[in-house]
């Protein structure tokens, strides 16, 4: 039953802020100065993964290799990008679901691969407020696909996988969660079904979510 999980925890880009589209055109811009052009789902896919993982395995995929240092300064320009051009949006329905849930006395968690202060930039201080832990890219060594993101939040929290409830988007993000033995609900907003089929429950938004969560129903 839903209704049983203690905590629930969400990933951030494509969950609760609309962010992926201006995520893939500030790779585009910095892949593209390295003479790679990149698909978008090639983006999609690593969703949640921490951003110098990405560049790196991106950049030998195609052949090109560069030192740490080198990647971090494209990291660094590619969240400069970001912030420039994003004006995300909270998913509809999100601000509904996190209060709703709050009332009802479960413990929240956002679980992002994100840097802090890019979370810290994207999420309205209102919505963030909310959450009872927030685990970034930054605080954990191994970043999703691994499952330590979920485990370091639940052990904040203090709850056990079986309690815990994960809403996420992509296939790191869903490995993650598996990983570290919870129930998984994903959503459509960024990849299609075939690619996230490893979730427990699939959802085209969070208005389903919603409803099977407050509703109590199986």
């Amino acid at each position: 039953m839903i209704h049983k999980y203690k905590a629930i925890l969400f990933d951030m880009d494509g969950v609760i802020v609309d962010t992926m589209p201006y995520h893939f055109s500030a790779w585009q811009e910095i892949f593209e100065s390295m003479g790679v052009h990149l698909d978008k789902r090639e983006v999609y896919k690593r969703e949640g993964e921490q951003g110098i993982v990405s560049i790196s395995e991106i950049l030998e995929n195609h052949g090109k290799y560069l030192s740490v240092p080198e990647l971090k300064k494209l990291l660094r320009d590619k969240e400069m990008i970001f912030k420039k051009i994003a004006s995300p949006d909270l998913f509809p329905g999100v601000e509904d679901l996190i209060l709703g849930l709050k009332e009802n006395g479960h413990l929240l968690g956002l679980v992002t691969g994100t840097s802090r202060d890019e979370a810290e930039h994207l999420l309205p201080a209102s919505l963030a407020s909310n959450f009872d832990i927030i685990v970034t890219g930054d605080d954990v060594e191994r970043g999703k696909p691994a499952p330590d993101p979920y485990l370091k939040a639940m052990e904040g929290l203090n709850v056990k996988p079986d309690d815990t409830l994960v809403i996420e988007n992509a296939p790191y993000g869903i490995k993650s969660a598996k990983d570290a033995g919870t129930f998984c609900i994903a959503l459509t907003t960024s990849l299609p079904r075939e690619y996230i089929k490893d979730a427990d429950m699939v959802f085209d938004s969070l208005e389903g979510v919603r409803w099977l969560i407050l509703s109590g129903n199986p």
